[in-house]
């Protein structure tokens, strides 16, 4: 009885044998992708370049307003023109935005048209900056996420070439800049260099931090 109870084990064990081997294999794995590789940055200018390309003009100089008051905020803005109900800028950013004045006229930067978001931290910015600046719903401010609508013109503004021997100088926030160029945002007086380029849109071709034009003062030759 022993002999038989053993044999019919073995039995079902090759059965059992047989039909794990007839069984077809289990899938592989599934390869995992490599990482996408980083995208190629767009070539920028700097130094000589840079300085050489704002006095030729045919650029768009965004920048983002100068230093303000974290501590207000547009919450309860009436209008564009209440100040009293917006954040403004700092007694620093005022300053920063005279350095960058002077420094832009030191170095000869031809600007035509300076636009300024109607708000008083941008409208302030571009006048200190430049002495002037028109208010323009072009480049208002809004949420960095928007419908295609919202930053239309703006796209435009930066996509349409703009004669040799002059700039448009344009004031800001960081949330259009970012919703229409991607990549960080602008700090607090930074500027981007944009290149309209018509139908194929624009590039950013430099950005320049608010103490970046004490340096290119400090290197420049004559206008």
């Amino acid at each position: 009885m022993k002999l038989r109870g053993r044999a019919l084990a073995v039995a079902a064990l090759l059965g059992i044998a047989a039909i794990a081997a007839s069984q077809p294999p289990p899938p592989a794995p599934a390869a995992t992708a490599p990482p996408a590789p980083a995208s190629t940055p767009a070539a920028t200018l700097a130094g000589a370049e840079l300085l050489a390309a704002l006095r030729t003009g045919g650029y768009v100089l965004y920048f983002r307003h100068t230093a303000t008051d974290f501590g207000e905020n547009d919450a309860h803005m009436t209008s564009y023109e209440d100040c009293a109900t917006q954040r403004n800028l700092t007694d620093a950013g005022r300053a920063d935005a005279r350095a960058i004045g002077a420094a832009l006229r030191l170095l000869g930067i031809p600007v035509a048209r300076v636009l300024a978001s109607p708000y008083c931290r941008t409208l302030e910015t571009g006048r200190l900056i430049f002495g002037r600046a028109e208010p323009s719903l072009a480049v208002r401010g809004g949420p960095v996420e928007a419908d295609a609508e919202r930053y239309a013109e703006l796209r435009a503004l930066l996509s349409t070439p703009l004669p040799r021997g002059a700039n448009l100088a344009i004031a800001s926030h960081g949330n259009p800049y970012r919703a229409v160029a991607g990549g960080p945002y602008l700090a607090e007086g930074e500027a981007a260099l944009i290149e309209p380029r018509g139908k194929d849109g624009f590039r950013v071709v430099a950005r320049i931090s608010k103490d970046e034009w004490a340096t290119l003062v400090k290197m420049r030759g004559p206008p």
